[in-house]
């Protein structure tokens, strides 16, 4: 399994990603840290500027689908780092001249959740034409290995700078992370194909294929085709998911798979911290370490679908990934109650890890170029607002019955999501690589 080189295009786009990750990990959870140790906001506007900000992001990256969808997909990204960078250095000079507010931190966070979803659609098209259909695994390992490595070193870091600096010092690292991934994906030059034009309402392959410039994998080319509604251009990413019975069980198993995930975090922030009397840098520890599994299982990627096909990967490891979260409801006190948190947050890591970059490679392969963009922006979505109605609800049920018994029911759901994911038989062959259908998708 030697290592594979992809090209220079894609080391700049890999640097991009990597300084952009880094940044936003020494800035996590910098915004309700500002509002209650700035703002001196209190509970409900800490947890409205958590909801809120993101949900809205999300209503505003519908409407950017399209536009990312034709348009050349670089300049989106270079577009949406500026912004990001903009966005958060606001804060730091609204801080400095003293007219930092509440609201301000609303519409930063509805700005990075919107961008942060037009860049990921915009990345995901633009590493499908850069690279070869084989290399797409490879590639997405790579993003895997450097998100992970970035939350295990950023937030420690962050925390540390915060309490030496400043609340707003890593808003700023963050802005710079960003403008120094917009410096390298400009660097990356190169010609992109021209996207079709919207029409009134859709776009088809015309059957036909190119190479472009510096790149080194075959590439369709689209062409007006008949023309839809133009609201079917907004709902065009949706309809490839629910039509596809493969992506539409992938997205709903995902869905429910993260939300699951994430409801489990405030409800054992209150467990830890209140009930058990876990102090802080204890509780960092508990999720920054097991961090590092990601490097583990991101490597393991393409070795462990080359040995057991991607059919097996996607039904054993998609439900591995799901079955620990019961584990943290039994979490005590003391040493033994650190280790069992990090061991389950391990577990659940290192095969998250090793699932990712095979279902991003499996999406990438099933949608066809022109839909790439809204695809992914509808997957992003979906997975956005299924965390935010979750992760609300667990803090209703820890409220009624207690963190533990939350964290029971969050971990018993958990263990029905594999029944969501696509059947397959025993080689996996409805899982095969598969070569999306030419047309136009409404």
């Amino acid at each position: 399994m030697a290592r594979r080189r992809l090209g220079r295009r894609f080391g700049l786009l890999w640097a991009a990603y990597a300084v952009s990750a880094y940044g936003s990990g020494l800035g996590f959870g910098a915004l309700p840290l500002i509002a209650v140790l700035v703002l001196r906001a209190g509970p409900a506007e800490v947890a409205a500027l958590s909801a809120a900000g993101p949900a809205v992001g999300a209503l505003l990256a519908v409407p950017l689908a399209p536009w990312v969808e034709f348009r050349r997909k670089r300049p989106v990204m270079i577009v949406t780092d500026l912004v990001r960078c903009a966005a958060l250095a606001s804060v730091p000079v609204a801080y400095a001249l003293g007219f930092l507010g509440p609201g301000q931190l609303f519409v930063v966070s509805a700005t990075l959740s919107a961008a942060r979803i037009a860049s990921g659609a915009a990345s995901g098209a633009y590493l499908k034409a850069l690279l070869r259909p084989e290399d797409l695994l490879v590639a997405n390992a790579r993003f895997e290995s450097t998100n992970w490595s970035s939350i295990a070193v950023g937030p420690p870091l962050g925390g540390a700078a915060i309490g030496v600096f400043g609340p707003v010092v890593t808003l700023v690292a963050d802005a710079l992370g960003h403008l120094l991934s917009a410096l390298c994906l400009v660097a990356a030059g190169g010609r992109e194909e021209a996207p079709p034009r919207p029409v009134a309402g859709g776009t088809a392959p015309a059957g036909g294929s190119t190479v472009p410039a510096g790149g080194t994998a075959p590439v369709e080319v689209t062409t007006p085709a008949r023309s839809t509604a133009p609201a079917g251009a907004l709902l065009d990413g949706w309809r490839h998911l629910l039509r596809d019975p493969v992506l539409r069980a992938l997205c709903l198993n995902n869905m429910a798979v993260s939300g699951l995930i994430m409801a489990t975090e405030p409800v054992l922030a209150v467990l830890l911290l209140r009930d058990l009397g876990f102090p802080p840098w204890q509780y960092a520890l508990a999720f920054a370490a097991p961090c590092l599994g990601g490097l583990v299982g991101s490597r393991l990627a393409r070795r462990t679908v080359a040995r057991h096909g991607r059919g097996r990967v996607i039904g054993v490891v998609g439900t591995l990934r799901a079955v620990w979260l019961i584990g943290l409801a039994l979490v005590g006190p003391g040493t033994v109650g650190l280790l069992t948190v990090m061991a389950v947050e391990l577990a659940i890591i290192v095969h998250m890890s090793l699932y990712t970059p095979v279902l991003a490679t499996l999406r990438l392969e099933r949608t066809p170029r022109h839909l790439v963009a809204r695809t992914l922006t509808a997957w992003s979505i979906a997975q956005q607002a299924s965390i935010a109605v979750l992760t609300a609800l667990g803090g209703l049920l820890a409220a009624a019955t207690g963190p533990r018994t939350a964290l029971v029911v969050v971990g018993l759901l958990a263990l029905a999501t594999p029944l969501l994911l696509p059947r397959s038989d025993r080689s996996g062959t409805s899982l095969a690589r598969h070569r999306p259908a030419r047309g136009p998708a409404s």
